[in-house]
């Protein structure tokens, strides 16, 4: 490597003074773009074939430029290569590398594009695989919740409105919820991807090229749907990184209130379910505690989701078209949610397909809780009451059997009366707790029926998708 930074910059020509040594660091991004490598290797491989095709480089020059690349590729996956922060990015610390490998005709690579175009394509390749990478763990957690849903399609636990026990559901029902959660996550990465899926090379710096380029050619080759069509647009666009984290932020949301519930649920005073002892820790000085640690740390780490998200809405703010440097800080933010979110999907997957339901202690929460008595309201109005006259005869009557400390079905059929002279021995049917979720039997209901079906279109749903 030459100490001349006349030599070593691609762009040296114009200054007469080496840049500084703060600078370098300064401006650097290696350090963190390099996992772009193969991405700006595909990309500048088909960029080749493309000016083969238009004419710009021969059979032979091509060859010994894809050549290079490829073996720059194999050492950088055996992790042999020498990385420098001299070559400030990805991209030049490649181009460099081809340049010592192959000789001048690595310099004829950069022909017809530049940095701004080509980190454009980098990205949305990049992310474009990450889309997929992570509706892949998020199927495999929906198929996950399927298992427990069907395992437990008729467990009875209290539903919760204002963390109060409000009517009786099925667990099965409740994993259904988290469920259909997700499928419009997977739905809004697939919107995304579509979106990200377009062409910005051939846009060079910011104008397009006088080279006898073949954008859709190239777009082809790199399995993009079409091109970006307005060059300036094309080079200085992050929407696509910012719809993303929005995504990923509405991921961890979600994963952040399934958290919420977890701790909740295993703690002592609900002891609803029992996390793997494999997906909890323990306490350095009380020898008793198990504690959920992964789930309140997929909370915590929502925060920092939200904040790429906003890191990347307020560095886009104020930049006029087309390129500038502030765009380099896109990745770590973007990067940031993309390992983050991974992460915690990896860990719910594991967390849900190895948890435990207290099915007692939760039916039991859902009697204590008086958590029928709408079915006792909705039991009146088939008897010719009004809802209105019901709902007040059946908050006294809940208010009666606190204050006797009886559960609805221990009232007796004459203490019942007290406040609602039409009630039959017909009515200990619908106070039951298996009575009450089996009634509310049609499509989103948590009858087990209806939980059973939508288990058997949530699984032909991932089939399909």
């Amino acid at each position: 490597m030459s100490s001349n930074n006349k030599i070593i910059k691609s762009w040296g020509g114009r200054f007469t003074a080496p840049t500084a040594g703060f600078v370098e660091q300064f401006t650097q991004s290696v350090s963190y773009d390099q996992r772009l490598y193969h991405y700006d290797i595909l990309g500048s491989t088909a960029h080749v074939q493309m000016l083969v095709k238009a004419g710009v480089l021969t059979d032979a020059e091509s060859r010994q430029i894809t050549d290079g690349l490829a073996s720059i590729e194999a050492d950088m996956d055996s992790g042999q290569f020498q990385w420098s922060a001299v070559h400030e990015d990805v991209h030049m610390n490649i181009e460099a590398e081809l340049v010592n490998r192959i000789g001048e005709v690595g310099k004829k690579l950069h022909t017809g594009r530049s940095r701004n175009d080509q980190v454009a394509t980098d990205i949305r390749l990049y992310l474009r695989d990450e889309i997929d990478t992570i509706r892949a763990h998020l199927h495999d957690l929906m198929s996950a919740l399927l298992d427990v849903a069907d395992r437990e399609a008729a467990t009875v636990m209290p539903g919760f409105t204002h963390m109060q026990a409000a009517q009786p559901v099925t667990f099965g029902h409740h994993m259904l919820a988290w469920f259909a959660m997700l499928v419009r996550d997977r739905s809004r990465l697939h919107d995304c991807r579509l979106r990200l899926n377009q062409s910005p090379l051939g846009a060079a710096a910011l104008a397009g090229t006088s080279y006898p380029i073949d954008r859709q050619y190239v777009a082809g080759l790199l399995g993009f749907d079409g091109v970006i069509e307005n060059s300036l647009d094309a080079v200085s666009d992050r929407d696509f990184a910012i719809e993303f984290c929005a995504c990923t932020a509405l991921i961890m949301m979600h994963l952040s209130r399934f958290s919420e519930e977890l701790v909740l649920w295993m703690s002592q005073q609900f002891g609803f379910i029992e996390l793997d002892d494999a997906w909890c820790t323990g306490s350095s000085i009380m020898p008793q505690k198990k504690n959920p640690d992964v789930p309140e740390l997929v909370r915590g780490k929502t925060g920092r989701v939200y904040g790429d998200l906003m890191a990347l809405l307020t560095l886009m703010k104020g930049q006029p078209l087309a390129y500038n440097r502030d765009n380099q800080e896109d990745k770590e933010a973007l990067f940031d949610a993309i390992d983050t979110v991974k992460a915690c999907l990896i860990a719910y997957h594991g967390i849900i397909a190895s948890m435990t339901v207290q099915a007692e202690r939760m039916r039991e929460a859902a009697a204590a809780g008086y958590t029928t008595a709408t079915d006792l309201a909705d039991y009146l109005v088939r008897k010719g009451v009004t809802f209105r006259d019901a709902h007040a005869s059946v908050g006294k009557t809940v208010q009666f059997a606190i204050t006797q400390h009886k559960l609805l079905t221990e009232l007796t059929l004459q203490e019942l009366r007290q406040f609602s002279p039409g009630i039959e021995e017909d009515v200990y049917s619908c106070l039951g707790l298996d009575g009450s979720v089996a009634a509310r039997c049609h499509i989103g209901g948590t009858a087990p029926a209806q939980v059973r079906e939508a288990i058997k279109r949530g699984r032909n749903y991932l089939r399909s998708k």
